[in-house]
């Protein structure tokens, strides 16, 4: 059914809404967007903006890529279609809302370039099988300072104020300021702490069906950004911007539910049921390539590694923060996975795509769960390491055919173009570092974006 802009119109005025900034994930995980004004929004032939589609193959520095022939066909257009259940209001630009569009194709059929178009088509697979996935997305992040000479400094220097909240470790009250604004917008936070690092922070999201769950994290990450940017200070989701403090993870909780909304992780006896095992199953199994989308940066593997408090090895375990899958201790309606191996860098959409693909490979191929870790388990050499290399990650993906081709092929051709392109800009800058030294390259290839 066609949108209705005319009504759409007034409504918008009626809340007083003027301008309706239009967002979409790239590639990349980066929002792109148009202000509409809402004045003039009837007069849309298509019901939403329209943008070139080299912009899926444009990189950070503006590099448009060939890949999946987005160039050799002309570049041609891709037609945003509007949410409107997504509309949100953004408090601190009173008259402007965020609202996500649909990438769709001129003659309306999906956009298979598109990271939210393939999370909708694995979680179109799920519905066949009667399972709806459910996700709760729990991302850091760090607030730093900006230096004359334009750099990057961290706001705090103390360590050991994990879990604390107030002036001590918010002296600007930055984040409390995030927090009633994030609050006004009503996408599902609740709660939020100073973390492990200096300056670094969490704030909890609720968890809901998977599409809006990664709906509401692109808001949430471009949120924080553009309020934080308004204080004069600046938010990253950067995986590890500082060599010598830790990483910013994205986990993701996960489970099914069935069309009543009935967990199905659980047998009914505390026990994980066999769902709950199969999927656990496609996760490890796949883990080296699903690695390349969770940690999707150079940057991000200089977070990875063993006693990070960061998965080493893909591997699950039962309350064990040291495992790549961890089963926190609910159960019943509380039963469910947390994926820990993700980056803050993250593109919501391709990540949780990622997982899912993963995990519903586990139940269609009946594939069966590996024992699970106890203990410290980056030594447990009962499961294999995950890559230790962005370059291994991309290899993993690229050979992964039941992954790749159950999230679209010519999405993850133009994914490993473009990540294969920040490698050779990388290593002809740059060259191989040691350890988990940060460089100044990094700091400019991801330190803004993401």
């Amino acid at each position: 059914m066609a949108l209705d802009l005319g009504a759409l119109k007034e409504s918008l005025r009626q809340r007083g809404i003027d301008v309706l900034r239009v967002m979409y994930s790239d590639v990349l995980g980066i929002p792109r967007s148009k202000d509409l004004l809402v004045s003039n929004i009837d007069r849309s032939a298509h019901g939403g903006p329209t943008f070139c589609q080299g912009i899926w193959n444009t990189n950070t520095q503006g590099g448009v890529l060939d890949a999946a022939n987005i160039l050799s066909d002309g570049l041609q257009d891709l037609v945003g279609r509007i949410e409107p259940e997504t509309i949100t209001p953004m408090p601190w630009e009173p008259g402007v809302a965020y609202v996500i569009m649909d990438a769709r194709e001129p003659n309306g059929n999906p956009n298979l370039f598109s990271p939210r178009t393939a999370l909708q088509l694995i979680i179109a697979k799920y519905q066949e099988l009667g399972l709806r996935p459910i996700v709760g997305p729990e991302l850091e992040f760090y607030i730093a300072d900006r230096t004359p000479e334009g750099g990057f400094k961290r706001s705090l220097d103390r360590t050991g104020r994990a879990y604390t909240t107030g002036s001590l470790v918010d002296p600007h009250g930055t984040f409390l300021h995030l927090m009633r604004m994030l609050d006004q917008m009503d996408i599902g936070v609740y709660a939020g702490n100073h973390e492990f690092s200096p300056g670094q922070y969490e704030i909890n999201i609720w968890h809901s069906d998977a599409l809006d769950a990664a709906d509401r994290t692109l808001m949430f990450k471009a949120a924080i950004k553009d309020i934080v940017h308004r204080t004069g200070q600046h938010a990253t989701f950067m995986g590890k911007p500082w060599s010598d403090e830790g990483g910013s993870g994205f986990h993701l909780h996960f489970s099914v539910v069935d069309a009543n909304g009935k967990n199905l992780m659980d047998n009914g006896s505390g026990e994980l049921s066999e769902v709950a095992q199969r999927l656990i199953a496609g996760i490890t199994a796949h883990a080296s390539g699903l690695t390349a989308l969770t940690n999707p940066s150079i940057n991000a593997f200089k977070r990875l590694g063993p006693d990070t408090l960061a998965p080493f090895r893909a591997n699950w375990g039962y309350d064990n923060r040291s495992c790549m899958v961890r089963i926190p201790p609910e159960r019943g309606s509380g039963t469910r996975l947390e994926v820990r191996v993700g980056d803050g860098a993250a593109n919501p959409y391709l990540m949780i795509a990622g997982i899912l693909g993963a995990g519903l490979l586990g139940i269609l191929n009946k594939l069966e769960c590996p024992e699970p870790a106890e203990g410290m388990a980056y030594e447990n050499e009962g499961a294999p390491v995950l890559p230790t290399t962005f370059t291994d990650a991309l290899e993993a993906l690229e050979q992964d055919n039941e992954l790749r081709g159950l999230i679209s092929d010519s999405l993850i051709e133009i994914f490993l173009t473009l990540k294969r392109d920040e490698l050779e800009r990388y290593n002809s800058e740059v060259g191989q570092l040691h350890g988990r030294t940060v460089s100044e390259w990094e700091i400019r290839e991801y330190m803004e974006d993401f």
